[in-house]
């Protein structure tokens, strides 16, 4: 069992479900406002985000890194996210635009990419100075 701890590192599988937690609270916001207040689907994908953002860094802190969260912390979240929404709105838009991929889904479908790279992110931000919950 310590063996496969070492392989599979808690934080992340923590990390993973907050994810979950976090993709059906953005993607009811999105779902939301694209489908049923009928805006377009890159201005609801990143309200979503936002939306889910501030819902993600309490989760993590409290949960994913048991780390208490600050002020500065929650300020220096969306600047390590920023990157998240890069990546994630440049794979969204690519996915419908060149893909042809519905709009309802493509957001899902970023998220298997962007999700490995952002928990690093996070992890570094957010264990910067450790407090403990």
């Amino acid at each position: 069992m310590e063996k496969l701890m070492k392989i599979v590192n808690p934080e992340f599988i923590r990390f993973a479900v907050v994810g979950a937690v976090n993709t059906l609270n953005y993607y009811a916001v999105y779902l939301l406002l694209h489908v049923l207040l009928q805006l377009n689907y890159m201005v609801s994908h990143i309200a979503a985000f936002f939306v889910s953002l501030v819902i993600s860094f309490f989760l993590n802190c409290y949960f994913t890194f048991k780390i208490k969260p600050t002020l500065a912390k929650f300020l220096q979240f969306p600047l390590t996210q920023l990157f998240n929404l890069t990546v994630s709105s440049l794979f969204v838009y690519t996915f419908v635009n060149f893909f042809k991929m519905n709009s309802e889904a493509a957001p899902l479908a970023s998220m298997f990419l962007t999700v490995p790279l952002t928990f690093l992110v996070t992890g570094k931000i957010l264990k910067k100075d450790r407090g403990r919950v």
